[in-house]
This record gives C-alpha cells, structure tokens and sequence, in this order.
C-alpha cells in the first residue's frame, strides 16, 4: 500500500492549530459554555442591515460569489478614500495573512514579530517554510522599534505588528506608528494588522500613504462589524501588491452571501457605533469585576480585556480552568510575561453576569491550588 508523498517540510510539521475552537472545547466538556468571552468575537451581533442582506442573498446561494468582489470593493474605497486597485477582499485576515506569507515567504525567509502576539500569523510562517524571529513586548506593548531593529539584523522580509494589540488590547498612536517606519529597513514590508482599529480611540489608525510601499493594511469584518462566522477580511496597500494576491489567491473564495452582508454592514455605521459604545461599556464592567476581586485590567482599544491575575502563567492558567469549569470561555496570552493574563471579550450584561459570578470561584480554586 502506498502513502501520499508529503514534502519534507510537510513531515517536518506537526499537525496543529492556532486555536482550539470553542465548539471543540464544548464536546470535550460535554456541555456549552454558558458565556462564550474567549475568542473576541462581536457578541452584540452584526447589523440588522447585513442580517438581511444576508438573508436575501440566501436565494442566490447556487451562485459562485463575485471573484472580484466588486460591489464591497468599490464601497470600501470610498470608505477610505482610496482607488479599487489598492483594497483586496478575502476570507478573514487569517486568509489573507496565508496569503501574503505564500507570496513572501520560502525556505529560508526570515520574518518578525512579536513573543506571544497572534499566532495564526506565526503559524502560516512555519507552514510556508520560514524561519520567525521574535522580540519581547515592552510594557505589555508591541515594540515596532525593536521589531524593526529585529528586521534589521536578520535582513527580514516580513515584519507583523498588530495596533491595537492582540492580546494585550494595547495600542500605539497612528502618528508613532509612521515615525517609526523609518526604522523599518529596505527591502523589508510592514503587515500592519489594524483588526480592532474600530475599537480604539480617534488616531489609532495609522495616516500611511496609500501608495507606500513598505506597508500593508489589514481590515476585519470579525470585530466590531459581528460577522466572524462570514470571514470577510480586506488588505489595503499600494497596487502592484494587490495585485500580486491575484496569484496566488482563491478567486472564488468568498461567498455571495458574506460579501452582500459586509457591504450593508459598512454601509450602516449608525449600528458600528452603537456596538463601539456597548464594547466600552463592557470594558468598564469588566474593569470594575477585576477590581472587585482583587485583580488588575489592563487599559483596552479592543473589544477584550486582558486581566492582571498578580502570579506567573500557571497560576493565570488555573484561574482560566476554573472558569471554564463553571462555563465560561475566556483564554490567556502564552508567553511570558504576558500569560499572567486572562483575556476576556466584551459582552452582553448576562455573559457579564456569568464571569462576575464564576471569577471569585475560579481564583479560591487557584490559590487552594
């Protein structure tokens, strides 16, 4: 009998995940989560518009979607004030981080980020044959100073910096994040991840030229617009990078009915700024049960909050089990110092309830523990 031929770099892989899903972890407990705060997802849910979009297209579902998505296309660069040419539509940031690494990216490549920041991004590094290098956070913030002195010493490719941060939730100026491109060496780009920039307070996101070629943007429908479970992401970068994604990309990859929700859900931003306001009202919740137990928030621009558990990761890990115990999904940073961390998403006053409710809980069990 004979096996399938992987490549080496293949049988040199584990077989692995960034993330296990929530559902996985409910089948594996045998019971649902009675509040699900792990994977930051928009739990006040997308905009009634989008809903019905959603629900119109529904009929056209035998239809392969737009190859081009042109309809959201066009609208996004009216949005943003840029040309067609410079947004590419795709399935969640996680698809286009795949690829933009598959265009970049070989044997050899060496590429940059931060210990600890998300790891999805790390995993299509490996996937695709590249060697990571990673520099610590500073202050439980990402550090485009020492990433692109990283870049420098490696002769980097690639250099992935999230603003706001994941996990941390913390955030850069836009203004710091253009005086630091200077630093950024030649020949290197900047895989810009503005995932939770609609969090985050006026002048987060970075005023960077369309047309510059050191850079790439990187927009989520996931957050604050609610529709993770559609996986609509967008680049935005000068054109003849955009272009380059035709080569590599699938080009009927997103669905018709996600691609007419993301259009009215852009084109509804009354609901984005109701959700921005029940977001920071959650984080001020979740601030104020840290406080009451004892434990420290750190300041968000996300719809999550990282909490201060005051010990090392194991002891974070503890409290994290005990919540999940009592049904509550969160997860944690893992690397250090960071995983003294849990990470919370922001949600309704029940889901809220539940965490108050099971905290107090989950920390006497960590510290009997």
């Amino acid at each position: 009998m004979t096996t399938p031929r992987y490549t080496p770099l293949t049988q040199s892989r584990p077989a692995t995940v960034p993330f296990v899903g929530p559902e996985t972890q409910e089948r594996e407990r045998g019971a649902p989560f009675a509040a699900r705060l792990g994977a930051n997802e928009n739990i006040f849910g997308p905009s009634p518009k989008a809903i019905a979009a959603m629900q119109a297209e529904a009929g056209e579902i035998w239809k392969y979607g737009d190859a081009q998505s042109y309809d959201l296309r066009m609208e996004l660069a009216r949005f943003h004030g840029v040309a067609p040419e410079n947004i590419l539509v795709g399935e969640g940031i996680d698809g286009l981080l795949g690829y933009l690494v598959r265009l970049l990216v070989t044997s050899g490549d060496h590429v940059v980020t931060s210990l600890g920041a998300y790891p999805t991004f790390n995993y299509h590094v490996a996937g695709f044959g590249g060697t990571l290098h990673t520099v610590p956070y500073r202050d439980d913030h990402e550090d485009p100073e020492a990433l692109f002195a990283k870049a420098a010493e490696v002769d980097a490719k690639l250099v992935y910096l999230a603003n706001p941060d994941n996990p941390m939730g913390s955030w850069h100026s836009g203004a710091d994040i253009v005086a630091a491109l200077d630093h950024l060496p030649d020949g290197c780009l900047l895989l810009l991840d503005e995932a939770y920039v609609e969090c985050a307070p006026e002048g987060t996101a970075a005023p960077i030229d369309i047309n510059d070629t050191r850079v790439i943007r990187m927009h989520t429908f996931s957050k604050a617009y609610g529709m993770a479970g559609a996986r609509v992401g967008y680049a935005m970068a000068q054109a003849d990078l955009i272009s380059a994604f035709n080569k590599v990309r699938n080009h009927f990859g997103m669905n018709r009915m996600a691609q007419a929700g993301a259009l009215a859900a852009l084109l509804d931003q009354d609901w984005l700024a109701h959700v921005t306001n029940e977001i920071a009202v959650a984080r001020t919740r979740i601030g104020e049960i840290a406080s009451e137990n004892g434990l420290t928030a750190l300041p968000s621009a996300t719809n999550f909050v990282a909490i201060d558990c005051g010990q090392d990761g194991a002891f974070a890990k503890a409290v994290l089990d005990g919540l999940v115990d009592q049904g509550v999904f969160v997860r944690m940073p893992f690397a250090a110092p960071q995983n003294r961390c849990i990470r919370v998403s922001c949600g309704r006053p029940q889901d809220l309830d539940a965490f108050a409710k099971a905290l107090p809980i989950a920390l006497e069990r960590a510290r009997q523990a």
